[in-house]
């Protein structure tokens, strides 16, 4: 049985979200699962499989007003710098610290997802942001300044004039 497996728990209530979430689940199951010849491929996978699901949370952020230095960016970052560095102890033999990764990945996710991911999900659905087309139906919804901090009210107290300027959402 894996560390961490899909459940009602996990569910945001956006869709394409929760689908990511659920492959980055299915994946790290894989990790677990996989023995010696196969658990590096398994986390090269999970590996890509994250940078692309982490750059996509990361684009909807900016497209809505969050600020490219808020903590929820950052912990991307993070999180998969660690993961490559993994991967390059991997296939230097270390598959123990692959294997402990992934556990701590798992337990790191549930976490990751229920507050800042949430956090996120409830802000797209206040805006109308379409994750799939990139629309928001109710840009009188969008902030007026930058969303700093985890995407919440929270402010980090970082100055604006430091961020990058936010995407521009297409409006409907």
């Amino acid at each position: 049985m894996a560390a961490l497996e899909w459940t009602d728990a996990l569910v945001l209530d956006l869709p394409l979200m929760d689908d990511t979430h659920r492959e980055f689940v299915d994946l790290l199951a894989a990790v677990e699962q996989a023995g010696d010849a196969q658990v590096l491929p398994a986390w090269q996978a999970l590996i890509d499989h994250t940078d692309q699901h982490f750059g996509q949370e990361d684009y909807w952020m900016a497209a809505t007003r969050f600020a490219s230095g808020n903590c929820h960016s950052t912990q991307h970052k993070v999180v998969l710098t660690i993961m490559r560095e993994g991967a390059e102890r991997g296939a230097k033999g270390e598959l123990d610290v692959v294997r402990t990764m992934a556990r701590e990945l798992a337990v790191w996710f549930p976490q990751h997802s229920q507050s800042m991911d949430a956090a996120l999900a409830l802000h797209l659905r206040r805006v109308g942001y379409d994750p799939a087309t990139g629309t928001v139906h109710a840009p009188d919804a969008l902030p007026q300044d930058l969303i700093h901090g985890c995407g919440g009210a929270c402010s980090s107290g970082d100055d604006e004039a430091h961020a990058a300027p936010a995407a521009q959402p297409a409006v409907a």
